[in-house]
């Protein structure tokens, strides 16, 4: 996160990463586990996906211990050698069969540089350039150490290009339909590769979440939607940044009201302002009437209005926390609503390369000694919401107070 006038973004792509998830048919708990963690000092994002053995409880546990081993090793340079035999030896062993089993696949991604896969059991990660499938140079490692000899490990090194796409699965997605009457054998690599191409012939610019849910669908319904595993598929899509620009609060100076206003003409991209005095301050300098709504969508908040270029208007301060809230709690299943929050997560989620502009200017007109106190809760609701954005989203965000 960023708080400069003069933010350049010198990657040469933007880097969206989404995984979609199902658990095993008669489980609450998923037995596949997915971490990601951007590293702003190295300019890094490293990504794991683990599928622990069986499903439940017991599959939960050696797939998380393993993710978080995988990426904390992985974040420290270990050796590809390394990194396996930690985690093949510290896994517990199962009770019931002997032996402790979870696989792994660890992305390693250098935004300006090269991708490294490095994977173990799960399906063989699909990368994509545009629809055509390429082959980076599977090298195999073989372990030598005295518990794991022998054991193999597949491993690429690739410079990724903008529109790649990697797709990573568990077996539940593999193995979907086995022992069915179109897919005995399980629905397989290259049926999860042909698929893949067919969708992003169908639509180039397919994101990632879409991708990856239309996947573990069609994975769900080869087992006649009751899924015999944890199914999983991590999209990993290199591509053009979609940009938001959120205004909020007035300028500390007067005069920096038109140069406010300057940049929201300008901006390329998609466009928020939270604040009744943001609003009539950017109507006033544009010359653009807004149109009030009395729509509650939301009974704790006012209701949007409307401006034309203006994506969303809405009220400030309360509206921020409600989307602070909801960034918090934010998971896969969690349904948003109609309400000016809600639209605004949406955009938030839609957007890869976000600019929050934020004035400080307290409104004397108000006359109330609070209004300092709002103005700091408004600047630390808006560090949360970036915060946010950045750690648990890996988004691009930079801010701008003014």
């Amino acid at each position: 996160m960023t708080a400069s006038n003069n933010q350049i973004n010198t990657n040469p792509f933007y880097v969206e990463v989404n995984v979609v998830q199902k658990n095993h048919d008669l489980e609450r708990i998923c037995g596949d586990h997915f971490l990601s963690k951007r590293i702003y000092e190295e300019n890094r994002i490293i990504v794991v996906l683990s599928d622990g053995m069986g499903h439940g409880v017991k599959a939960a546990m050696l797939s998380t211990l393993t993710a978080t081993m995988a990426l904390n090793l992985t974040e420290e340079h270990k050796d590809v050698q390394r990194i396996a035999d930690i985690i093949m030896n510290t896994l517990p062993v199962c009770s019931e069969r002997k032996m402790s089993y979870s696989t792994f696949t660890i992305v390693d991604i250098e935004i300006d540089g090269s991708t490294r896969i490095l994977e173990y059991d799960n399906p063989q990660t699909v990368i994509l350039r545009g629809s055509k499938i390429i082959d980076p140079d599977w090298q195999t490692i073989t372990l030598v150490s005295e518990k794991n000899s022998g054991k193999e490990l597949r491993t690429c090194t690739f410079v990724p290009q903008k529109e790649d796409r990697i797709i990573i699965c568990s077996d539940g997605v593999a193995q979907s339909g086995m022992g069915g009457a179109k897919y005995p054998f399980g629905y397989g690599q290259d049926n999860v590769a042909k698929y893949v191409q067919e969708l992003i012939g169908n639509d180039k610019t397919i994101s990632g979440a879409q991708l990856a849910a239309k996947v573990v669908n069609i994975a769900v319904m080869n087992d006649n939607y009751h899924p015999k595993d944890d199914t999983s598929c991590a999209v990993i899509y290199f591509r053009e940044p979609r940009r938001l620009l959120i205004c909020t609060g007035p300028p500390y100076e007067e005069h920096k009201d038109t140069e406010l206003a300057g940049v929201v003409r300008n901006f390329d991209g998609k466009k928020i302002i939270c604040g009744a005095t943001t609003g009539d301050i950017v109507s006033r300098e544009l010359g653009i009437p807004i149109i009030d709504s009395f729509e509650f969508e939301d009974t704790d908040l006012p209701p949007v209005s409307f401006m034309e270029g203006i994506d969303l208007v809405t009220e400030g301060i309360l509206t921020l926390g409600k989307v602070s809230e909801i960034l918090k709690n934010y998971s896969q299943k969690y349904k948003l609503g109609k309400g000016p929050a809600d639209q605004i997560v949406r955009l938030l989620l839609d957007s890869d390369d976000i600019h929050f502009i934020i004035g400080t200017r307290i409104n004397i007109a108000h006359q109330d000694p609070s209004l300092p106190v709002e103005l700091e809760i408004r600047r630390t609701v808006v560090r949360r919401i970036a915060r946010l954005l950045e750690d648990k989203f890996l988004k691009e965000v930079t801010m701008n107070f003014i």
